[in-house]
């Protein structure tokens, strides 16, 4: 990870890797290439990347921080299970929180939601340019049945929070290009790749939106160039959007929660609804979860039901060898949030209401798990028990998994096989 460099909003270069070209300082006030820029593309769907059709659906190969946080020119690799390591302030966390913000810019959020401390995301030290403009940079690969897309995004973060640019690639070719023209207006000058006798289509577009997301509702879709413009940013959607954040709080998992919610929270409050939701559903994944609860509950488990309490609200317990059972509110908070996140894992988010009215099938995608201190509280056996079902899920191609790890939880996941470690150290 590169100190930040004192000096304008345009952030240095990505690092690229084996298959990137190097990516020039972007202002401000720049865009990421002009409609210039916008030449004839390879065909959407040729063999152009990585995608081996393992996956339920397209998936995020690479995560680039080019200017975020902590970090400058960092480049994060991600396989089905990825876990990073580093000493405190490395900035493991950031590189989830940039994740989310993509997958929550992808799923149509607007700025002021995805970054309410946007000052926070700008790298420490870094100066602003002469018109007192200060702002981060983020990217990251898509791999599919066409090839890996990439996307870079730059945001000015002050004085006022907003897109300054936006660009949408595939194999070396600019698909979208955006640039903010006119500081005085909500407004970004796009270009699109058209093709035919007109190759390249302008138009506006807001600038407290991800132009990927909107170019469904702004591609007509009737000549191939046009077509190629969709299937690329619906690949990019598709890929960052399933996402979930699993910070599993085991002091908010204690208490009865009322029946009903099918969603796990991102604290895991209401694991016991979820658990009393899923638990006719998913009959052979909850199998899967006693066996893992068994394996790492400090006293053997035979089931994991839900009592529904007098009050209507309903907890969760453990069936016991001796035919007793225990609340999940008398087990220890290692043994909650190995239980939470296994469900997670095994079960994903569950289903609410976003879910069921997806115009993508939950078939058609994969979800990526995102957990800060996935092995926080978490004994060895526990440690070891989860990442080994972490890579299990994960081989399957519906759930991949991101998360940070101490050292101690990084030796553990060198030594489990399907998993990846990348370090963050400086």
């Amino acid at each position: 990870m590169n100190a930040p460099r004192a000096g304008a909003f345009a952030p240095d270069p990505v690092r690229a890797g084996p298959s990137d070209r190097a990516e020039s300082d972007t202002g401000a006030g720049s865009d990421f290439g002009s409609a210039t820029d916008l030449g004839s593309s390879p065909h959407f769907g040729s063999d152009t990347g990585r995608w081996s059709g393992r996956s339920a659906g397209p998936f995020v190969t690479e995560l680039r921080l080019s200017a975020f946080a902590a970090h400058r020119g960092t480049v994060v690799p991600l396989g089905p299970l990825t876990l990073l390591a580093g000493p405190s302030g490395s900035g493991g966390s950031s590189v989830l929180r940039a994740y989310e913000a993509l997958s929550r810019l992808a799923a149509g959020a607007s700025l002021s939601e995805v970054f309410p401390d946007p000052a926070g995301c700008v790298p420490e030290r870094a100066a602003a340019d002469r018109q007192g403009r200060r702002g981060f940079r983020i990217g990251c690969t898509a791999d599919g049945p066409g090839g890996p897309v990439r996307l870079e995004l730059a945001i000015q973060a002050e004085p006022a929070l907003r897109i300054v640019g936006e660009r949408l690639t595939l194999a070396g070719e600019t698909l979208l290009s955006t640039a903010l023209r006119d500081p005085g207006r909500p407004m970004l000058q796009a270009a699109w790749h058209t093709g035919g006798e007109l190759p390249v289509t302008r138009e506006q577009l807001p600038d407290d939106r991800l132009g990927t997301a909107l170019l469904p509702l702004r591609v007509a879709g009737r000549t191939p160039g046009q077509l190629q413009v969709l299937a690329a940013a619906e690949q990019v959607v598709v890929a960052l959007r399933p996402a979930f954040v699993c910070e599993p709080r085991p002091h908010r998992m204690r208490a009865p929660v009322p029946a009903g919610e099918g969603r796990l929270r991102r604290d895991c409050g209401n694991l016991a609804a979820v658990l009393h939701f899923a638990h006719n559903r998913y009959g052979r994944r909850h199998a899967r979860l006693v066996a893992l609860a068994n394996a790492g509950c400090a006293r053997p488990v035979t089931g994991i039901g839900v009592e529904r309490l007098a009050d209507g609200l309903v907890h969760a317990v453990v069936d016991r060898c001796d035919g007793g059972t225990t609340p999940l509110a008398r087990l220890g908070d290692g043994e909650l949030r190995y239980l939470a996140l296994a469900v997670a894992l095994l079960m994903g988010p569950g289903v609410g209401p976003a879910d069921t009215e997806s115009e993508v099938p939950s078939a058609l995608q994969t979800l990526t798990v995102l957990a800060d201190g996935f092995d926080r509280d978490l004994d060895g056996r526990q440690s070891r028990e989860l990442l080994t079902a972490a890579a299990s899920v994960a081989a399957g191609g519906r759930v991949r998994l991101l998360g940070t790890v101490t050292e101690s939880g990084a030796a553990q996941a060198r030594r489990t096989a399907g998993a990846a470690v990348v370090d963050l150290g400086p």
